[in-house]
């Protein structure tokens, strides 16, 4: 099974960008669809976005559409989750995420139990 660990989270003020990465170990990445998912103080984890094992396919939450952007690079065992323009209600745990469901359909992948491995998250705090 992957083991994936997050970096990247911080403070940032509104507007800005942050690039979170998640470096996996234990199992080549291109076996594993691979996913973001946040956590707000208070509320359930929910979705942000998922890519493909291969990269060509991605699917985003409706709020980070345009914003955000998911990358993958299988020769280095990393995904990224690219955030720009940045808003207070972004503010959340970031949580990288791998599924060995490689042939889904990308916006069935939003349930958190359709996911095998999780990180332990980063932090990311939008100031207004």
């Amino acid at each position: 099974q992957v083991q994936v660990v997050e970096s990247g989270g911080g403070l940032v003020q509104a507007g800005g960008s942050l690039r979170l990465s998640c470096a996996a170990s234990g199992r080549l990445l291109n076996f594993y669809t691979m996913g973001w998912f946040r956590q707000a103080p208070g509320k359930e984890r929910e979705f942000v976005a998922v890519i493909s094992w291969s990269g060509g396919n991605t699917y985003y939450t409706d709020s980070v559409k345009g914003r955000f952007t998911i990358s993958r690079d299988n020769a280095k065992n990393t995904v990224y989750l690219q955030m720009n323009s940045l808003k207070p209600e972004d503010t959340a745990v970031y949580y990288c995420a791998a599924s060995r469901y490689t042939n889904a359909i990308m916006s069935t992948m939003t349930s958190t139990q359709k996911w095998d491995s999780w990180g332990q998250g980063t932090q990311v705090t939008v100031s207004s």
